[in-house]
């Protein structure tokens, strides 16, 4: 009796996801053990919490007082019809603390810094420099990896705050032109609805987009191949995934905070 072996374990396509997870799985526990095995490259994670914070101030500047502003004016009418104007500090401050903060910023950082991660691994992985560090003695995960990720995980935190509280202060002139609201009266309306839950939800949500974005890039530039035309795919892959797991976190985070918030 003659068998033949079949040459998939279930279908090409079902094989090839499977087998993409378990390397990431992969990819993930060797940064863990590679975080917590010595010593660590700190002048190589200073150098990028300088590339992925300071460098993004300006973007984010500008993305967080937009979205104050806007999200203010927007609001402002619905408000005014129900008699609740003065609840308008009030409601940005949550919307900001709950959920534009955190997100915001993580989509900031997913096409801006996850793309650069993406690109410049992939850069280096197709000019064979990452392989030319492993002859020279130098452990490449180490240096670019390990510091990359613990540095967005780091900064993204970081940069939703500034982004808060910048769009509180463009909230803000939009009211006290409005409404010629004080600048304290402003913030302890905002604050006064804010609990615990809120500001560290938002911080738990900002440090897990921020380890995924930095996981997504490194691990898309890490594995870049096809010369140039790689670089590209790795930049983009890094900026698509991570945006689309970042949605996906942000439903389960809101979901498990909400159950915890009707406790």
């Amino acid at each position: 009796m003659k068998f033949t072996r079949r040459p998939h374990v279930i279908s090409k396509n079902l094989d090839a996801v499977f087998g993409g997870l378990t390397h990431t799985m992969q990819f993930m526990g060797q940064y863990f053990r590679q975080l917590f095995n010595g010593p660590f490259e700190w002048r190589e994670f200073i150098k990028q919490c300088y590339n992925i914070g300071v460098r993004s101030l300006l973007l984010i500047t500008l993305t967080g007082f937009v979205t104050g502003i806007v999200f203010t004016k927007q609001s402002r009418p619905s408000l005014i019809e129900f008699g609740a104007a003065s609840w308008l500090p009030s409601l940005i401050a949550i919307a900001v603390v709950r959920a534009l903060a955190p997100l915001v910023t993580a989509l900031i950082g997913s096409g801006k810094i996850g793309s650069n991660i993406g690109a410049e691994l992939g850069s280096m992985r197709v000019t064979e420099q990452i392989d030319a560090m492993e002859v020279s003695g130098t452990n490449p995960f180490k240096f670019l990896v390990v510091t990359r990720v613990t540095a967005t995980t780091v900064m993204i935190p970081i940069l939703m705050m500034y982004f808060g509280f910048v769009a509180l202060m463009g909230s803000f002139l939009n009211v006290h032109q409005n409404e010629a609201t004080s600048f304290v009266t402003f913030f302890q309306d905002a604050f006064s609805p804010i609990t615990f839950l809120d500001i560290f939800t938002g911080l738990f949500k900002a440090i897990f987009y921020g380890f995924t974005i930095g996981m997504v890039g490194c691990y898309s530039g890490y594995h870049a191949e096809k010369g140039t035309e790689g670089v590209g795919m790795a930049a983009n892959r890094a900026v698509i995934i991570s945006m689309f797991l970042v949605f996906i976190e942000e439903i389960v985070i809101v979901q498990i905070s909400n159950w915890i918030r009707l406790a």
